[in-house]
């Protein structure tokens, strides 16, 4: 990619510890996918906009209380100088559950900026006012938006074109398709008196492609099954898939209706493997 091309995705930070952003942001995948223009990842004080001497950004909450609030006035002074790209999100408890469905959102966007909280809460004018929406990324509190942005940040540019080098690598992650990832295994194949299943050396790629199906399906029904019961049980054809491998059953498999049958393009398979 040449550097006159616009980069695919644009992020903007806002927080008030940019440098610790920044210094994760520049490392590794996204690192790299910076320097080869096909991201673009801002990071800014929200101190910026404090006229103060002392830069001040929190004030006591009204109504007294605990901890401290991020005023509004810097921060839309912050937002009015820099002109981050819209939408503005803030990262908040409260906020809408980040996952794969909305990472796969933000990825489909031109840009968008996420505002990292801090102390006690946010002033609400400034939800109201300045912000898109919220997000969050689960039920538990930090002290701070800076690690949660970082989670948004690497989950959506990881589904930018290019910023993960082989195309393939996030079609079969965990929750691309509702289920949990397969297990993986690398070389040596006996490690420990531990030895990988016979079928990833097998040579067969549609053997492989069912294998790794079937895991995948076991290990979602084992450690999620909330998934499972999303996607509304499993398929004659996945019972069939799991009996065949050996794996134990959800008690609610015979009540549900069939699904297509899982028929792995071989073809593709090898291809992708041969990469």
């Amino acid at each position: 990619m040449s550097g006159s091309d616009a980069p695919r995705l644009r992020i903007s930070l806002l927080s008030i510890f940019p440098a610790v952003l920044s210094h994760y942001l520049d490392e590794s995948v996204l690192g790299r996918a910076q320097k080869h223009g096909l991201i673009e990842i801002s990071c800014h004080d929200l101190r910026e906009g404090a006229d103060d001497a002392r830069r001040s950004v929190d004030d006591a909450p009204f109504g007294g209380g605990a901890g401290m609030v991020l005023s509004p006035e810097p921060v839309f002074n912050a937002v009015d100088r820099l002109s981050p790209p819209r939408p503005i999100y803030l990262m908040s408890a409260s906020g809408r559950r980040f996952d794969q469905r909305l990472a796969e959102e933000l990825a489909a966007g031109a840009a968008f900026t996420l505002l990292c909280g801090r102390y006690e809460g946010v002033d609400q004018r400034v939800v109201d006012e300045l912000c898109e929406g919220e997000i969050s990324i689960g039920d538990y509190v930090l002290a701070g938006g800076e690690l949660a942005a970082l989670v948004v940040c690497e989950t959506v540019c990881r589904l930018i074109p290019g910023v993960l080098g082989n195309e393939d690598s996030t079609g079969e992650e965990s929750f691309t398709d509702g289920l949990l990832e397969y297990p993986q295994y690398t070389r040596p194949a006996e490690f420990h008196h531990m030895v990988i299943p016979e079928v990833l050396r097998s040579g067969d790629h549609a053997k492989v492609a069912a294998w790794r199906r079937a895991a995948s399906l076991a290990r979602t029904i084992e450690r999620r099954p909330d998934l499972i019961a999303a996607r509304g049980g499993v398929s004659d054809a996945e019972v069939q898939l799991l009996v065949q491998h050996g794996y134990p059953l959800p008690a609610s498999a015979a009540a549900v209706e069939p699904a297509p049958e899982f028929s792995p393009d071989a073809a593709s398979i090898e291809e992708r493997d041969q990469q």
